[in-house]
């Protein structure tokens, strides 16, 4: 499955477009993000590309979890989104 990592200064409407595609092909694709602020960019991405789909008669669905992920050889919790058409 691919995983589209995004940051605090992701733009919402580009990680939408990945999302999209991703998931027009692929039917699934999972989304990284570590912090407040790269949370809020996946969500609104995530909401964006939820209007991009629905037209192709996709209902976009989201299910938040959370991760350890290995940073600098250091620990952190991200959340992982898994995103697939109901």
């Amino acid at each position: 499955m691919e995983m589209l990592k995004i940051s605090a200064n992701s733009k919402p409407k580009s990680v939408a477009g990945a999302i999209a595609a991703v998931l027009r092909n692929n039917g699934s694709v999972e989304v990284q993000a570590i912090g407040a602020g790269a949370v809020n960019q996946a969500v609104k991405s995530i909401a964006i590309a939820r209007g991009y789909v629905i037209v192709n008669g996709i209902d976009l669905v989201c299910i938040p979890t959370f991760t350890k992920i290995e940073v600098n050889e250091e620990e952190k919790t991200a959340i992982k989104l898994l995103i697939c058409s109901r």
